[in-house]
């Protein structure tokens, strides 16, 4: 047997059907966030937060990836 329910309503009246919370206000805030960030450009220090917090295991990883590109580049120590 085969049963088939059609139910036409918006996502918020789904959302709040199925009981979950309204984040309206955390992606507004991050779209603001990300607007000031494009708007204002990227940095370096931008860049080196994102990297501690993608990169694997945070600090270790950024310190292991620093001291490939310095050999690579032949920095000196």
């Amino acid at each position: 047997m085969k049963v088939t329910v059609d139910v036409d309503c918006t996502p918020e009246e789904a959302r709040r059907f199925l009981g979950l919370p309204d984040l309206t206000p955390v992606h507004d805030l991050y779209l603001d966030k990300m607007k000031e960030t494009m708007e204002e450009g990227i940095t370096p220090d931008t860049i080196e937060k994102l990297m501690r917090s993608w990169g694997p295991m945070s600090e270790a990883g950024l310190s292991m990836w620093t001291r490939f590109f310095d050999q690579i580049g032949g920095a000196k120590k």
